[in-house]
């Protein structure tokens, strides 16, 4: 049974920082992206960052227009983890943040596998 288990939310006040961690366990996601996406309340699930890796040294990132130079996602193969680092926090940020799993690209229904969520609240 493939599983995501994020971590790392919480409270926190504009302009301060949090690093999300989301464990993989069940399957191995080292050919295929790993993501995250967040939904605020009453707005749709959208696209954060995505993270993968082509068989060669390098890992490949993508980010959202809105958190681009202020997040940052790495993973750590052997761990089969990622994680989301967020710098400069805005209240708009306040979102449940989810960690996705065997996707390609940018779009929800790219993605196979998803976690339960965490909570992301910036006070301003």
């Amino acid at each position: 049974q493939v599983q995501l288990v994020e971590s790392g939310g919480g409270l926190v006040q504009a302009g301060g920082s949090l690093r999300l961690s989301c464990a993989a366990s069940g399957r191995t996601f080292s050919s295929q992206a790993m993501g995250w996406f967040r939904q605020a309340p009453g707005k749709e699930r959208e696209f954060v960052a995505r993270i993968w890796w082509n068989g060669g040294p390098t890992n490949y990132a993508e980010y959202a227009d809105s958190v681009k130079g202020r997040f940052t996602i790495s993973r750590d193969t052997a761990k089969n983890s990622v994680y989301l680092q967020m710098y400069s926090l805005k209240p708009e940020d306040t979102a449940v943040y989810y960690c996705a799993g065997g996707g390609t690209g940018r779009m929800i229904f790219d993605y196979e596998y998803w976690g339960q969520g965490t909570q992301v609240t910036v006070s301003s």
